[in-house]
């Protein structure tokens, strides 16, 4: 190699500190401080991230699913109150309940269906039964057979006695009674007796 050859002078060494601000340069203006809006950018993801939690655990509870991915039930859905509509137990109806029925539950009266008379010889008179239920016949058992002991007073050989039957609440059954009296002007009374059901 030639020792003649120039080598290129190494450069300076930099300053200590940097060189002055030039004069006909207007200076930077002074950098803000950004404190404040880190401070209340901090604040509202905060809050926001206070509220999505919020949601999300409402969310959750409301319409949670188990692993299955099923909605689980929660404790409230599944209790059963006093309130909530249950479907009544189907209960036979009772069986229906009848007033108890005695002679004082009717009164009766004789009908003359014919009359033959003799003079001084006394009539031969054919009676029949006029019973009224004293309340209402629906209040009857429907099912029930009542039989209905009279007396009828005014013949001349003694009180006689007839049995009628009342059915299906207002069908009665009787026979015609047949007294002969001692005269013309006897009059005829009857009474009950008895009443029995079966």
């Amino acid at each position: 190699m030639d020792e003649n050859v120039e080598r290129p002078p190494s450069a300076p060494p930099p300053p200590a500190f940097p060189p002055p601000w030039p004069a006909h340069v207007p200076p930077l203006p002074p950098k803000k401080r950004r404190i404040n809006a880190v401070i209340i950018g901090s604040a509202a993801a905060v809050i926001a991230a206070i509220v999505t939690t919020g949601i999300v655990v409402v969310g959750t509870t409301n319409g949670s699913t188990d692993d299955d991915g099923k909605p689980s039930t929660t404790a409230a859905a599944s209790s059963v109150t006093d309130d909530d509509p249950v479907a009544p137990f189907a209960e036979p109806d009772p069986e229906p309940t009848y007033p108890q029925v005695d002679s004082d539950s009717f009164s009766i009266d004789l009908r003359t269906t014919q009359r033959q008379c003799f003079g001084s010889a006394g009539c031969n008179v054919s009676v029949e039964p006029e019973l009224t239920y004293l309340g209402s016949s629906s209040d009857l058992d429907p099912d029930a057979v009542y039989e209905i002991t009279y007396e009828i007073h005014g013949d001349e050989s003694g009180p006689v006695i007839q049995t009628t039957e009342l059915t299906n609440q207002t069908s009665l059954s009787y026979r015609p009674s047949l007294i002969s009296t001692a005269s013309a002007s006897t009059e005829l009374s009857v009474e009950i007796t008895d009443v029995t059901s079966g």
